[in-house]
């Protein structure tokens, strides 16, 4: 970061954190720390130099030379080589570094391997994010048992989290961007490898995001979800709408679908929990989309505090367009010669399925990138309480945001061997975080003329 630049953000975060100390009711010694031993975000800003975690100095928050807007990002760390490789013959030493569901991934498949690299602290938010992450330190508030936030606007709510439900919401309302269209083709493998790509347009209009925008003035709507199936044939033309709710409890999600086959659009209540994903056979629930999404209120959610992990990092790899969907999916497991691990630290936190609710999983356990607040992994339990699922985010700073969030998400089946990969946009049009909308554009009337009839 330039120095300059560092001494007049720094004394943004002296004056706002002296507002905030004396209104805040999380601890005024932490709220202290924002900004100083903290990052704007609440991660810790010293390394580690015995572990080889670097001290955060403000992420990847431009371009590279020559990026041009509308292109696949360039990976800024071009000549990063893999200190070591993970394989079952050297795994005792890494245990701890690992989930549960990580450490199954190397029982079920005796070849996967993971290639850890230099650790890269590369995320990085607007300063109207650290702005306001700042202000809401102070003033955030879990309601509704912790299915609601009040008292927060456009920034993370609760950068020193004292809780598993605010550890969650501040990936929920991590920055994106207002609008997002995007691909997120997904492909969901057989256990031979065999799969047949879904073509998923998507769009995103974000109100909490929106400058000047509060809680109070959303009307209850934290964003507007679009998503069109384009290919293959049989399921081209379906449309799912979605109006997601900040308070799911005093309003749940309002979900529309139009199916070009009836000709009609139809409320959807079941898109949401534990109900199968769009295209998904069955490997992804709806509550899986972006690693977790919708209602708090079927699990008991509680912080277990940080671990240091190796977690799916500038995945740009795996980003580029320079590889094809057939290059990365391989039976078993994405290919891990595209992957990229580093060590990170982690906000862990459990959710355990609440007495008399009703959940596939029993319980899962979250693990988020202190700073991002992006969740890295997932580990998922059955009903049974056998370790089930692992879900992987490799993720990326998109520089001209900017904003680090994943490229990839990767839901595999340690029980059947199979996995579903969704965000394969390698050979799409990139993500374009400029898009246009109003949430008149989301209307229900509007499905049917979206459709492919």
């Amino acid at each position: 970061m330039n120095p300059f630049a560092k001494t007049r953000l720094m004394a943004a975060f002296t004056l706002l954190i002296g507002c905030a100390v004396a209104h805040s009711a999380a601890d005024p010694a932490q709220l202290a720390k924002l900004g100083n031993e903290l990052t704007p975000v609440g991660a810790q800003r010293a390394g580690d130099a015995s572990l080889g975690i670097p001290d955060w100095e403000g992420g990847v928050a431009e371009p590279p030379a020559g990026f041009v807007q509308g292109e696949h990002h360039r990976d800024p760390f071009p000549s990063d080589r893999p200190t070591r490789v993970l394989t079952r013959a050297n795994l005792s030493e890494h245990r701890d570094q690992l989930s549960a569901g990580q450490l199954a991934m190397f029982d079920r498949h005796p070849g996967y391997k993971m290639p850890i690299y230099p650790s890269r602290r590369s995320a990085a938010f607007p300063q109207r994010t650290y702005e306001y992450t700042l202000r809401n330190a102070r003033t955030a508030q879990l309601a509704e048992g912790g299915d609601a936030v009040v008292g927060a606007a456009e920034g993370f709510p609760f950068p020193v989290p004292r809780s598993g439900h605010e550890a969650i919401w501040n990936h929920k309302l991590k920055y994106k961007g207002v609008g997002v269209a995007r691909w997120n083709n997904q492909a969901a493998l057989t256990a031979n490898g065999s799969f047949n790509l879904v073509r998923l347009r998507e769009e995103v209009l974000g109100l909490y995001y929106k400058p000047g925008s509060t809680i109070d003035s959303i009307n209850n709507v934290l964003f507007y979800f679009f998503q069109s199936v384009e290919a293959p044939p049989r399921l081209a033309g379906q449309v799912l709408l979605v109006h997601e709710t900040l308070d799911q409890v005093s309003q749940p999600r309002q979900a529309w679908i139009y199916n070009p086959g009836q000709r009609r659009v139809r409320r959807a209540p079941n898109i949401a929990y534990d109900n199968p994903g769009t295209a998904s056979d069955g490997l992804r629930t709806n509550d899986m989309s972006d690693m977790f999404n919708g209602a708090f209120d079927r699990f008991d959610w509680k912080l277990l505090g940080k671990r240091v992990m190796y977690v799916p990092y500038n995945a740009y790899r795996l980003h580029s367009d320079q590889v094809t969907a057939e290059q990365i999916l391989q039976p078993g497991f994405v290919n891990p010669d595209l992957q990229r691990y580093e060590l990170h630290r982690v906000w862990v936190v459990e959710a355990s399925l609440m007495p008399g609710k009703r959940h596939i999983n029993s319980r899962r356990t979250f693990y988020l990138d202190e700073d991002s607040w992006q969740i890295m992994l997932v580990d998922h339990y059955d009903g049974q309480g056998r370790l089930w699922r692992l879900s992987e985010a490799p993720s990326i700073s998109y520089y001209e945001v900017p904003t680090f969030w994943s490229t990839l998400e990767i839901h595999n089946d340690l029980l059947s061997g199979r996995y579903l990969v969704s965000g394969l946009d390698n050979q799409e049009s990139m993500v374009d975080f400029q898009f246009q909308a109003t949430p008149g554009d989301f209307a229900p009337q509007s499905l049917r003329v979206s459709g492919i009839r």
